[in-house]
């Protein structure tokens, strides 16, 4: 109970820190602009780190009332190195460093780790059938390879709004329970401040009903710090032989999904001759938003993976599966995972297939197409339209005739438009109600009803798909062409205007149905 009453006052402590940090984030210049890779419109300040930092400053101070107390001094020691991190971060935010001083202080930060906080990887477990892999006079050295590792896999999933956070709450849910069946308080403590931390962050950063967008971000402070701390829980959980609360093959699993995101695109790079530092779009959240898929079901893709994988390594601990199965079903794992996103090439394509099959909104939906009435029951298929449609978002429907005809004279089609906005939310409600249209009209009046798409970024440029792969057209062929249509009607929802515009335009469309 006293571990819940700290969630949530950590949850509202963050969202307070990191609201009043948004209204001077201005001032100090701790803005994210648009340009280069990344995928926002607007600016928007990067102070997610500022609440982590808070709260984790809570966590010595609160040790003392939790649990009758645990020791402090290793929870100083920890807020010290994510302090550290904090600060390199938010200069890297500010002025752009390069990676090489930031290698260099998260090197000197994690050697503090080791010498100051004596958290140091010396072992690896038994990666093979009942011989453990001791790691001797190189533990200082891979210690500080493994957290500067870590420190950048955050960074680097750090692509989308919500994913990281989101990420990063599954894996600490899942360290904060082997933390409390391993009997110890102390990074039960962290874990439980750091999840709180990131539901005030999440707050502003997740995009539901209400915010289409991302109004912070976490910002290198926040990814920085984040993953100094998950260094930290995972290695000082991981070591103490028989006393220590999981194996060191756990903690693979516990972050299972930025580790082989990283890696796998760093490795990509390196066989591609390019600097394995040098940032592109080729992550998996990456791919998975060219094909198509909200970042909302992006992250929910990204969340239940992250869900699973570390369900399996706590499960195997609990369960005592041997180190060695665990570890080489891991290199399994990571190998399918390379060998699929290597390509990206092949990779989108059977990614938008599968948005199509599991009939998930398409984050290029623009509007709807309905077709082909004879011109005269247009009035009439209107007012179908306007009935099938649910009536929560602006809308305008415009009436087109076309030059071509099919065997019954039905050459005019509808378009309902709905500026979406970047609002993903309004983007599944739009699919919906095709749906719904789809079900009341397709069968009963021989409709070809599908999803309009923009072309590419092009939120103007509209072309018609069938995202249901409904088949060709009854014509017999499966090419679109290009048919000269003329606006002959718009309405929009409230208001009716004719238009007296009968100048054709080009517009891209399957041939009228037979």
């Amino acid at each position: 109970m006293e571990y819940a009453v700290l969630f949530g006052l950590c949850a509202l402590f963050s969202g307070v820190v990191i609201r009043c940090s948004m209204t001077l984030a201005g001032r100090i210049g701790a803005m994210d602009r648009p340009g280069g890779h990344k995928q926002h419109a607007v600016s928007t300040p990067f102070v997610g780190g500022f609440g982590l930092i808070a709260v984790l400053a809570t966590a010595s101070m609160a040790s003392g009332f939790v649990s009758g107390g645990v020791g402090s001094a290793s929870l100083v020691a920890l807020c010290f190195g994510a302090l550290a991190m904090f600060v390199t971060g938010l200069a890297d935010d500010l002025w752009h460093l390069g990676f090489k001083p930031r290698l260099l202080v998260q090197a000197m930060v994690a050697l503090a780790m080791v010498f100051v906080g004596g958290v140091e990887l010396n072992s690896l477990g038994a990666l093979l059938p009942g011989i453990e892999v001791e790691l001797g006079w190189l533990a200082v050295p891979i210690t500080v390879f493994a957290t500067i590792g870590l420190i950048n896999a955050v960074n680097m999933i750090d692509g989308i709004d919500g994913l990281s956070g989101s990420v990063s709450l599954v894996s600490l849910a899942f360290i904060a329970v082997v933390a409390q069946s391993g009997g110890d308080p102390a990074y039960l403590l962290v874990a439980v401040v750091l999840m709180g931390g990131l539901v005030g962050f999440l707050f502003f950063n997740l995009r539901y009903p209400g915010n289409a967008r991302a109004r912070v971000f976490l910002g290198d402070n926040g990814s920085m710090l984040l993953g100094f701390v998950f260094a930290w829980l995972l290695i000082a959980l991981s070591q103490g032989g028989e006393k220590s609360a999981m194996t060191p093959v756990t903690a693979l699993w516990l972050f299972a999904l930025p580790l082989m995101d990283t890696v796998g695109v760093m490795l990509r790079r390196i066989w591609l001759g390019k600097s394995p530092f040098r940032a592109d779009r080729h992550h998996l959240h990456h791919l998975l938003v060219r094909a198509g898929f909200r970042v909302c079901d992006v992250v929910a893709i990204a969340v239940l993976m992250q869900f699973v994988f570390a369900l399996i390594g706590v499960a195997c601990l609990l369960l005592g599966v041997p180190d060695h199965l665990m570890f080489w079903l891991f290199l399994g794992v990571f190998a399918l995972y390379l060998l699929i996103i290597a390509r990206p090439w092949r990779l989108v394509p059977w990614l938008q297939a599968l948005n199509r099959r599991l009939g998930l909104p398409s984050a290029q939906v623009r509007g709807i197409f309905v077709g082909y009435v004879r011109r005269e029951s247009c009035p009439q298929l209107l007012g179908l339209i306007a009935r099938g449609l649910s009536g929560r978002y602006d809308y305008q429907v415009s009436v087109f005739d076309s030059d071509r005809a099919d065997g019954d004279g039905r050459r005019a089609y509808c378009l309902v438009h709905v500026p979406s906005g970047g609002d993903e939310h309004l983007i599944g409600e739009v699919r919906r109600d095709t749906m719904r249209l789809r079900r009341r009209l397709a069968s009963t009046h021989g409709l070809d009803i599908r999803l309009l798409l923009s072309r590419g970024d092009d939120n103007d440029g509209l072309s018609v798909f069938d995202t249901a792969a409904a088949a060709a057209s009854h014509s017999g062929g499966s090419e679109r062409r290009q048919a000269r249509s003329t606006l002959i009607y718009s309405i929009e929802k409230g208001r009716h205007s004719v238009s007296s515009d009968h100048s054709g335009f080009e517009f891209s469309l399957p041939p009228p149905c037979r």
